[in-house]
């Protein structure tokens, strides 16, 4: 399936004294590229935790290409893999809509839990397909 997107302004409050965007923020908008990500394939994490399921991140990166400024507009494209039953990755690109240029890439990869018991398990097969 394509990637998910989703755009954004960068807010004042996301950048830094200079003006630039601070770093963190980066990982707040892969968490809404993921979200978009299975929304746009009719899913919610909403829906995941209701059905038990959890998806906590167990190893991020990211890598910063070119820095964004204030009142940039963005947009967040966002891909799922499946690593396993139980794993899945999301990859994740940010980039300045004006010109195209790609500021940061990134990927983060998430353990599947049940949230009763907190212990590792499969994601249901209806999820699953929307990775494969």
């Amino acid at each position: 399936m394509p990637p998910a997107s989703n755009r954004l302004r960068v807010r004042y409050a996301e950048t830094d004294t200079m003006g630039v965007v601070y770093y963190a923020n980066y990982l707040v908008w892969f968490e809404v590229g993921r979200a978009e990500w299975l929304r746009v394939r009719g899913h919610t994490y909403r829906g995941l935790e209701a059905e038990g399921i959890g998806l906590p991140v167990v190893e991020a990166a990211c890598q910063y290409h070119v820095p964004g400024r204030y009142d940039d507009e963005l947009e967040v494209r966002t891909e799922g893999r499946l690593l396993s039953a139980a794993r899945v990755r999301f990859n994740y690109e940010v980039v300045r809509v004006a010109d195209a240029v790609v500021l940061a890439t990134g990927h983060t990869v998430h353990a599947v839990l049940n949230n009763q018991t907190g212990r590792p398990c499969r994601l249901p097969v209806e999820i699953r397909t929307l990775f494969q």
